[in-house]
């Protein structure tokens, strides 16, 4: 006969309920009890049933990951998703991956997607982690939910990092090498990221006491195409940029393609620097000055703590995963005027 939860319990010298909460992946169990279940449960081969406890207990045991513009920062959210299969490899969760298309009524979206799926819980990735209407809905239906960097103040559960210092300390590190003007790409708006790398900008430019300077400031959305679309602008200027911070990799690749395209070397000519630390920062030649953003992390803290947050009372809580920039061969100081 294969074995049941009672016999776990027994073997275990623990209630069915505190054997429950192990498999499910629940706080509030002491760790040498919980090592001890675990280890019944190895002994006794104990496999639990999903779809039986699904069913008993009318669970669905899915996490869903909601994202959108999956073609802005494709890697950003593919690391994410790791992230978040990694958080569900060791519990009776999993994971359901959706491309949430922007919508007029994200309250409509919202609810066919509940309907069909039953997830017990959900992750939201911006621009939906700032959608205050959609989070609303979330609360409504009484379903659990944690967001990635969101610059929402209504979100119980968020995980990221403070972007505004890392970009503060990417500029910072231009000017340390001497320059003096230095452009800026911003990314998608409505999106944090967008704000907080820009406000690090300016944070960087004040604190060295140079002025603001807007022309040196263009639109970008996070894609490659926005990019050399920003640097042709800046490039452009009678006095042109003598770095430029872009808002994300993309972005910076495709500023040193069009340098490259008007024969100016990076960094002799240009020095250029990116934000987010993706594949592509060591693929170019020279390597991308970026700021690594922790994004499997992320999602698999934020996967973590909406799990640990089912059944008990909602809690306000933030965290903060550590950063780092990357200094790498695309910055150098300006040739002289």
């Amino acid at each position: 006969m294969p074995a049941r939860i009672e016999d776990v319990a027994t073997h275990a010298g623990a209630s069915i309920k505190t054997v429950s909460r192990v498999l499910n992946g629940l706080p509030s169990v002491r760790p040498k009890l919980r090592a001890r279940i675990e280890a019944s449960i190895r002994a006794l081969n104990y496999i639990p049933n999903p779809s039986a406890r699904s069913l008993a207990g009318n669970r669905s045991y899915l996490i869903a990951l909601l994202y959108d513009n999956p073609t802005a920062g494709s890697n950003y959210i593919m690391e994410l998703i790791v992230g978040v299969l990694m958080a569900c490899k060791n519990t009776p969760y999993h994971a359901v991956l959706h491309p949430f298309e922007s919508s007029d009524d994200p309250v409509a979206a919202i609810d066919g997607f509940v309907a069909r799926h039953r997830p017990e819980a959900v992750i939201l990735v911006p621009p939906h982690a700032n959608n205050v209407e959609l989070l609303q809905r979330l609360d409504q239906l009484d379903i659990r939910y944690s967001t990635i960097s969101s610059k929402s103040g209504r979100t119980c559960l968020d995980v990221g990092f403070d972007e505004r210092k890392a970009a503060a300390e990417i500029v910072r590190h231009l000017v340390e090498l001497g320059h003096r003007r230095i452009g800026h790409i911003t990314g998608l708006k409505g999106h944090g990221a967008r704000t907080w790398r820009l406000n690090g900008y300016r944070d960087a430019l004040h604190d060295a006491g140079i002025d603001f300077d807007a022309s040196l400031v263009v639109e970008g959305d996070f894609t490659f195409a926005s990019g050399i679309a920003g640097a042709k602008q800046l490039l452009d200027l009678p006095k042109a940029p003598t770095a430029i911070f872009a808002g994300n990799d993309d972005m910076a690749c495709a500023t040193v393609r069009e340098a490259y395209e008007r024969k100016l070397s990076v960094p002799g000519d240009l020095s250029v620097c990116g934000f987010d630390d993706t594949p592509a920062a060591l693929l170019m030649s020279p390597e991308l000055t970026t700021a690594h953003q922790p994004c499997r992390a992320m999602g698999r803290l934020a996967v973590e703590h909406v799990l640990n947050s089912i059944g008990s009372p909602v809690i306000r809580k933030k965290v903060q995963v550590p950063y780092r920039v990357q200094q790498r061969d695309s910055t150098a100081e300006p040739k002289s005027r």
